[in-house]
């Protein structure tokens, strides 16, 4: 109990270090009342179960934190994760404020403050810590889930550590849902229709009976004249009447490609382009998703293109490269 109360009142005024504390006990320590300062409190139990059932749910809370956060199938997975990490700080909080408020024995003494450098008043002002504590009567259980309320939020805090780039495997970034033969599923959820895609106009499509919200899900449809086209010479019949599909992930920085440059007067205006509105990486459909403005540092994966015998856009294959930022590739490829 005297360990327990110690730790956690010199945790709040960030008092003495515990070399000098067990130097310092002596035998009357443990005899009773006997040289004490501080005198000793009642037991408060309920005080003690209310505390250890706050740390528990803290402890729960961060582990719901670590949970979510792996997990990327969850629905709202942000919001969860502010609930969760937000309620954790809030029960330890409230443990932390019931422990000062009911287990800690505290009393009011006015006197003068002695000089600096004395080390007896020193060693009483640690007994003072130590005795303060002696309403805890369950300290072992008290410490251990403390100690498990700890290492959950510390994991917690950490956790997201885990996604920043060069530290991650990227190599799930390769895999993707497409596969030859899937049809393109537009925003509003029906299969898209070759004959329907306009030259100017600027699509997004998903691949059927996959998650939206992976990250080589979502692609860019465009057409141009099959005439404009210089796509290299191994994409020849990836572009079917001059339809075009690219990642919609740009490769600066992992953001959505999300506004597309279309010529109003064509022999004075800058030809078609895909522009990220993060940074203004611009890049290139005709000539197979190139940058031509812009921090990006490789093109726009394209995805291989073919027309269903019933008119539907398909999936000719996976990417021409991996989908994401370009940080990837300094790990796959250092130099």
């Amino acid at each position: 109990m005297r360990r327990l109360g110690r730790w956690l009142l010199m945790a709040i005024v960030a008092a003495l270090g515990w070399a000098r504390h067990r130097e310092g006990r002596g035998a009357d320590a443990d005899a009773g009342d006997d040289g004490r300062i501080v005198p000793a409190g009642d037991p408060e139990p309920g005080a003690e179960i209310a505390v250890l059932l706050l740390l528990v749910a803290a402890t729960l809370c961060a582990v719901g934190f670590i949970v979510v956060y792996a997990i990327d199938a969850i629905g709202n997975q942000t919001q969860l994760l502010g609930i969760a990490i937000g309620a954790c700080f809030t029960f330890l909080a409230a443990a932390l404020i019931l422990v000062g408020k009911r287990l800690i024995v505290t009393e009011e003494n006015e006197e003068e403050y002695p000089p600096a450098g004395h080390p007896e008043e020193q060693q009483e002002l640690v007994q003072i810590v130590e005795e303060s504590g002696s309403r805890f009567t369950r300290k072992r259980l008290l410490m251990t889930t403390g100690g498990a309320a700890t290492a959950a939020v510390g994991a917690a805090l950490v956790t997201p550590v885990l996604s920043l780039g060069p530290w991650l495997d990227t190599s799930s970034l390769a895999n993707t849902p497409w596969r030859r033969g899937l049809r393109l599923i537009g925003s509003d959820g029906l299969p898209m229709f070759a004959d329907q895609v306009e030259e100017g106009t600027f699509y997004t499509a998903f691949p059927e009976h996959a998650n939206h919200d992976e990250i080589g899900a979502p692609v860019i449809v465009v057409r141009l004249p099959p005439s404009a086209l210089r796509l290299p010479a191994e994409r020849a019949g990836w572009a079917p009447g001059g339809v075009l599909a690219y990642s919609k992930i740009c490769t600066h920085a992992g953001c959505a490609i999300a506004l597309y440059r279309t010529p109003l007067f064509p022999p004075t205006s800058s030809k078609p382009a895909m522009v990220c509105p993060c940074h203004y990486s611009t890049f290139d459909p005709a000539s197979g998703g190139t940058v031509i403005f812009g921090p990006a540092g490789r093109p726009l994966p394209q995805l291989p293109l073919y027309v269903g015998g019933d008119g539907v856009l398909r999936a000719a294959g996976n990417f021409s490269g991996p989908v994401g930022p370009s940080w990837r590739d300094v790990r796959e490829h250092p130099t």
